[in-house]
């Protein structure tokens, strides 16, 4: 039996709606977050196909195999056709709550609606994870600022207008394909954050949503654009935050394992399970252990090395912006993501069976519910996955922000 169940102890309603309801509900509700997966080329998953999905792509001919034109009454060698096949391997995703019968017959609130749209916004916010962080995979990075690493990015490296000119320019440099449907100009699409726009909507050549045509379409998220780039606002957005900052509880004497001072946060705990991730205590760099790199009952971390520590000396993680050189902590860094037309692909959310509601009513659980007690409500993503089909029409730029 699940050990969470909600009762009338801890919820609340349900008027009582039909299935269909439930299912719109929850599509509906799951769609708005789909930001960064509305824009990759789709694929549907087929049933008995596997579960891989295969995206192709043409391969471009070579210019120099005809740039030495024809030889009067010769004809010459044809050539191959190629693609290059992409693969992604689709993965499930899923949540649901369970309601009690005296919860669903006395409750003011609707339970099994609001669920269904609660349990949509956590489904459509882990698909825009999983797509999010495939794009952030992209080889094409740009540092603001002309940083040379994420590690160099200090308060100054904001996003800028000369930062999407010039990824602007290497998909250009890089012929990727721009949108143009719905009868719009050309363009390529931005996603980023709200922080980030902040720092460019005071530009002169700015054009807010509000100054476009009344029969331009847009996209849903779309707040302006700039230099032939249409900006679509995410609050699921890529941030790199600093995963580690912490301090040593006591002096050691080589040891590899220490005890951390501070009860470690969610991503400390995430990172630090991570053998060989490094981590840096005061001004040295080391390793994680392999294996049982961190005891969550003791906050014991191991490392590969035995070292002499002292106590309150902070423990912390280099994967974020610039470091202050006193407290040793980073500043966030937000990725902001500009690309072309089939940069990435992913499969069709909208498809038949990518998005179920699961409504499981008092009395379907038989012998493990003998007096017909508990409902459940569930969502799940049938199949999914994300995959990116050219870096070179994917840039990401890496900026701190105001």
């Amino acid at each position: 039996m699940a050990g969470n169940i909600n009762t009338t102890a801890n919820m609340g309603v349900n008027a009582r709606f039909p299935f269909t309801y439930y299912d719109r509900q929850l599509l509906e509700s799951a769609k708005t977050r789909f930001v960064h997966a509305e824009f990759g080329q789709k694929r549907p998953i087929p049933r008995n196909s596997g579960n891989k999905v295969n995206f192709r792509r043409w391969n471009l001919f070579d210019p120099n195999q005809a740039a030495e034109g024809l030889t009067e009454g010769e004809t010459p060698t044809g050539q191959s056709l190629s693609q290059t096949d992409v693969e992604a391997t689709v993965k499930q995703y899923g949540a649901y709550v369970e309601v009690t019968d005296l919860l669903d017959l006395t409750a003011y609130d609707r339970v099994i609606a609001d669920s269904a749209e609660l349990l949509g916004e956590q489904i459509g916010t882990v698909v825009e994870w999983v797509t999010r962080d495939t794009m952030c995979g992209t080889s094409c990075v740009q540092y603001a600022g002309g940083a040379a690493s994420r590690a160099a990015l200090d308060s100054t490296k904001k996003l800028t207008v000369e930062e999407i000119r010039k990824a602007v320019r290497t998909l250009k440099k890089n012929k990727a394909r721009q949108f143009c449907e719905d009868g719009r100009q050309p363009h390529f699409v931005c996603i980023c954050s709200p922080d980030a726009t902040y720092d460019l909507q005071n530009d002169e050549n700015w054009k807010s949503v509000s100054a476009y045509q009344n029969a331009e379409a847009i996209y849903s998220g779309e707040i302006g654009r700039l230099y032939g780039v249409v900006f679509v606002e995410s609050t699921e957005a890529k941030i790199y935050e600093q995963s580690v900052h912490n301090a040593v509880k006591t002096n050691t004497s080589s040891s590899a394992s220490f005890v951390l001072k501070n009860t470690p946060t969610a991503a400390e705990i995430e990172y630090l399970k991570k053998g060989g991730n490094k981590i840096m205590i005061g001004s040295d760099e080391y390793t994680l252990a392999a294996s049982g790199s961190f005891t969550e009952a003791t906050n014991t971390v191991k490392l590969t090395a035995s070292v002499s520590l002292t106590a309150n000396t902070v423990v912390w993680s280099n994967d974020a912006g610039a470091v202050d050189s006193t407290t040793k902590e980073a500043l966030p860094v937000h990725a902001t993501l500009v690309f072309g037309k089939d940069a990435y692909g992913v499969v069709d959310v909208d498809g038949k069976g990518a998005v179920q509601l699961i409504v499981k009513p008092h009395g379907s659980g038989g012998t493990a519910d003998p007096l017909d007690q508990r409902a459940t409500v569930g969502a799940k993503v049938t199949a999914y996955a994300a995959v990116v089909l050219n870096d070179e029409w994917l840039v990401k730029i890496e900026h701190t922000v105001s």
